[in-house]
């Protein structure tokens, strides 16, 4: 069964962070656009000949909330074909074409173990649309450890948000962790995230653990957690670039 494509309307635009945007697409096709947390969306850019090569898939950054609009954060890359026509030829007004909602990467309907939520950079977009969802929903569920890697504090997405969603979601917790900032402002984690996950979980309690982020920090922690001794199926992956 071929995929259906829409044509969806940018209606805001908003600059995050020096290199990162977030867009607001609405899809007029549709009176609700339906996904699961941790879904994605493809969207199809005049940036090449070959159909799979103008292709660029992006997490949903934002929660279901039965409207026909969704959220995408998405930075900038040097050299990146994609992201570049995004920041330079799209403006609020401007249609893209899309295709969606896809992928697998949502929460067990049943969570009886912790959580452990593990990004770089734009890979918080999933667990962002998935704690809003939670928590605007009531929906029980275990400890759950958002553990957020950037280079930079001035690198971090939603921050404020998701400092503020620690307070008010009861079993949640928000920890970024710094890899080069060197700021005496800055009193949190510093380092990489492998570690943190590791020393929450030297006790070895049964998890899963969903990573979203670059190619390099999922390959490691998948080594990492299996030599923790958890199961390979206890890891669930989104990978980016």
């Amino acid at each position: 069964m071929l995929e259906q494509w829409y044509t969806g309307v940018v209606t805001k635009i908003v600059d995050e962070t020096y290199n990162t945007k977030r867009f607001w697409i609405q899809i007029p096709e549709k009176a609700s656009f339906d996904f699961k947390p941790g879904q994605f969306v493809t969207l199809d850019l005049p940036i090449h000949e070959k159909k799979n090569k103008r292709w660029r898939s992006y997490s949903i950054a934002s929660h279901p909330n039965g409207s026909n609009e969704i959220e995408l954060v998405i930075v900038l890359l040097e050299g990146g074909l994609g992201s570049t026509y995004l920041f330079t030829q799209i403006k609020e007004g401007s249609e893209l074409t899309l295709r969606g909602p896809l992928g697998v990467f949502t929460l067990p309907e049943v969570m009886e173990r912790d959580i452990f939520l593990v990004c770089t950079g734009t890979g918080i977009a999933p667990f962002r649309s998935m704690t809003h969802h939670l928590h605007l929903h009531g929906i029980p569920h275990p400890n759950i450890y958002l553990i957020s890697g950037s280079r930079y504090e001035k690198d971090l997405l939603y921050k404020a948000e998701m400092q503020r969603l620690s307070q008010e979601m009861p079993g949640f917790q928000y920890i970024p962790t710094l890899s080069r900032e060197d700021s005496p402002s800055w009193s949190g984690r510093k380092g990489y995230v492998h570690a943190v996950y590791e020393e929450l979980l030297a006790d070895k309690r049964p998890a899963h653990f969903f990573l979203c982020g670059w190619k390099a920090m999922i390959d490691e922690a998948r080594q990492k957690i299996v030599a923790m001794g958890y199961d390979r199926h206890d890891i669930h992956l989104e990978l980016y670039g």
